[in-house]
């Protein structure tokens, strides 16, 4: 498997959604990553599942729907019946992660697992065996155009280390303040899916820097088992 780049439509022009999905589909995109957010678990509101099914009728990338709310049990079936092909809910956004994680393979669509910047590996590291993907926080979940936070950069590491040691077969997605100028770095780190928001859709011309994105990403030199 390539790395593969997952633009947020978190920072997409919502006024021409379908127009922007469809250029960054046709530059070479892999998926389309879908910010759910309550107002309540991260300070901002954003989409629900009527705009996800919406969406599903406008791309034929899979759709990547990471869910930044609390109480995630409540709404998974809703986003999966919307045409989500996985879902993501953060370990500090429920009680009963493995019952969660447990739910949304119920329902035969990709299982992910989500940490902030702050929050340690050892909080998930039971049940990496358990999820398809471990997506690392590298900012602080809430709002687009923020920062990479450096350290993140450990946690990555870390995490790979992890994964090849016990033989997992998840993969490790980041999402987070990652443009061309620091994605190599983060390729090398371990990361193999890349969520790019603003440096994508804020862009002068999105379809360029998709390609200029994947351009590098061919050219970094590391390589897991799984990559």
């Amino acid at each position: 498997m390539s790395i593969r780049l997952a633009p947020s439509i978190l920072s997409a022009n919502f006024a021409a959604l379908g127009d922007q999905i469809r250029v960054v589909e046709e530059a070479g995109a892999h998926l389309l990553h879908v910010d759910v957010m309550d107002g309540h678990f991260v300070p901002n509101i954003t989409i629900g599942p009527p705009v996800v099914k919406s969406l599903r009728k406008a791309t034929k990338m899979p759709m990547d729907v990471h869910l930044m709310i609390s109480d995630p049990d409540k709404y998974i079936p809703a986003f999966v019946e919307a045409g989500a092909n996985s879902i993501t809910v953060h370990a500090e956004a429920t009680l009963h992660l493995d019952r969660t994680l447990d739910f949304i393979r119920s329902y035969k669509v990709g299982v992910g697992v989500s940490l902030n910047p702050a929050t340690p590996l050892s909080v998930v590291e039971h049940v990496l065996d358990r999820v398809d993907m471990l997506l690392i926080m590298s900012v602080n979940p809430g709002f687009g155009g923020q920062k990479f936070i450096p350290y993140t950069l450990d946690k990555i590491r870390q995490a790979r280390q992890i994964i090849e040691d016990k033989n997992y077969r998840c993969v490790i997605e980041v999402d987070g303040g990652v443009d061309t100028f620091n994605l190599a770095e983060v390729i090398q780190a371990g990361a193999e899916v890349i969520v790019a928001g603003s440096a994508v859709f804020h862009a002068a011309d999105p379809a360029r820097k998709i390609k200029e994105m994947l351009e590098i990403a061919a050219s970094v030199g590391y390589h897991s088992k799984y990559v």
